[in-house]
């Protein structure tokens, strides 16, 4: 990570811009304090105020009389020859102005400046209450309130300001990225292996190999030993988590380290190394310096321990755990076995199976007799859908009004049938019914004697007649001469 490998080298430079910044001024550290009150006060101002050459030294003995505007035209010309300086401090009460500029006061054990940030170099210029920075700048000597400024050119923090600042970089693109919140993985009950990324020093591995022994003796575990703080400290962590991210015996991975300042824990905050441990494989567990140490791979880890003794624990089993629980689990199902056995014997000693059988015979019955019924109803259904899909397509109108016509047809010829067999029709053609006086139809002479009476129907009426010959004498009378 650039920016966080780049604070030493850049506090480094800084110290040494502010040594020669004084040694060119003829000050080769801070004056003490009983040298400046047992000197004059003349010679005090030149003491103190030399860098600036405000009192040269052949003036001391006389005194310049000077109105106040031509003073603070000196001051303002004495502080413009300082030039560009780097002042290193703590930064107290930043706040914005109406201008849009930030101001703060630069704070040191002993000393203090009013520091203005203009509002075009804010961004450059970062202003966090109790951080140490280094501000770049010039001085300016405001004649109207008789004040000396700092106007910053950048603002940057050092020492553990410097390393909170390229952290919370790391962390904001990290953060955006989904990074920080993502799902984290579980830890697998009994891994096969355990990976160990940590360092050369004997007593981080000595913690972890005291865990295993004490928790589990002879428990596999694979350490990688390389290099855990200064230059290429964070590649030699990314390549050695990798490594053991393509064992497949490996399901677990702890990165430990001892304790330390924070600039030795950087590569552990060193963005790579965030990004590798996201896209491992296998679920890592950190475990970095001390409880109160939180290096940004805490925050990306699937599980963090504040210390590689905690991190052991809770990734290397219990052997007499496991073996407890094994052995109730044994006894659990021991005792479900067995009480499913009685438990099934018991059942079959008080069944009947004659009685069984009778009642499957006579519930297969049953069934067969219910699924009778319903393929009935399925089919009277089906039927019922066909006649009422045949209904639908007939046109009601059109056939009634052909089986009216044709009814009416048959009607009519029945009547004319009617008509041509009615007696009252044949009687008006000019025929006649003749009965007898007992109502006999007489259809044959014979069937009548001499004397006997007649009822003969006509069309318009009956005649009363009487038979003059019977049959006999008709045929003898007409055989006679």
């Amino acid at each position: 990570m650039p920016q966080i490998r780049a604070i030493n080298a850049t506090r480094t430079a800084i110290g040494g811009c502010q040594r020669r910044t004084c040694s060119d001024h003829g000050r080769s550290g801070p004056v003490r304090r009983h040298q400046a009150r047992s000197a004059p006060l003349a010679a005090r101002a030149f003491t103190i105020g030399r860098c600036m050459e405000m009192f040269p030294a052949e003036r001391t003995a006389a005194v310049r009389r000077l109105s106040l505007v031509r003073l603070s035209s000196e001051i303002a010309r004495s502080v413009a020859t300082v030039g560009r300086v780097a002042v290193e401090g703590e930064v107290v009460q930043p706040g914005p102005s109406r201008s849009g500029a930030v101001y703060f006061t630069l704070r040191d054990r002993v000393a203090q400046i009013t520091v203005v940030c203009p509002r075009a170099r804010l961004a450059r210029c970062r202003t966090v209450h109790g951080e140490r920075v280094c501000v770049t700048g010039t001085l300016g000597y405001l004649n109207e309130r008789g004040q000396l400024q700092l106007f910053a050119d950048e603002v940057a923090p050092v020492g553990e300001g410097a390393i909170l600042a390229a952290i919370a970089d790391v962390r904001r693109r990290l953060s955006a990225e989904g990074l920080l919140d993502r799902a984290r993985r579980p830890l697998p009950l009994l891994p096969r292996t355990v990976g160990v990324v940590c360092g050369a020093d004997a007593a981080v591995r000595a913690d972890i190999e005291s865990v295993v022994a004490a928790r589990f003796p002879g428990y596999p575990v694979a350490f990688e030993e390389v290099a855990v703080s200064g230059p290429g400290a964070a590649e030699s962590v990314v390549g050695a988590l990798q490594a053991l991210d393509a064992r497949s015996d490996v399901d677990v991975v702890i990165l430990a380290r001892g304790g330390g300042d924070p600039a030795s824990l950087l590569p552990f905050s060193d963005e790579e190394l965030c990004r590798a441990i996201c896209a491992s494989a296998t679920p890592v567990v950190t475990a970095i310096g001390h409880e109160r140490d939180r290096p940004l791979c805490d925050e990306v880890a699937d599980r963090r321990c504040g210390t590689p003794s905690l991190a052991a624990s809770a990734v290397v089993p219990d052997e007499a755990a496991l073996r407890a629980q094994l052995d109730a689990l044994m006894d659990s199902i021991r005792a479900t076995c067995t009480d499913a056995l009685s438990t099934s014997s018991d059942r079959l000693e008080a069944i009947d199976l004659r009685a069984a059988l009778r009642s499957g015979e006579e519930t297969a019955v049953e069934r067969l007799d219910h699924a009778a019924g319903r393929l009935q109803l399925v089919d009277l259904g089906r039927r019922v859908a066909d006649a009422s899909r045949r209904l639908a397509s007939v046109d009601w109108r059109s056939s009634l009004t052909r089986r009216l016509a044709a009814v009416d047809g048959d009607l009519a010829g029945r009547r004319r049938t009617l008509d041509a067999l009615d007696p009252a029709r044949v009687l008006s053609r000019g025929y006649a019914i003749v009965r007898t006086a007992d109502g006999d139809v007489v259809r044959s002479p014979a069937q009548v004697d001499a004397g006997d009476e007649l009822d003969v129907a006509v069309a318009q009426g009956r005649i009363h007649a009487a038979v003059r010959h019977d049959a006999h004498d008709a045929h003898d009378d007409a055989g006679a001469p």
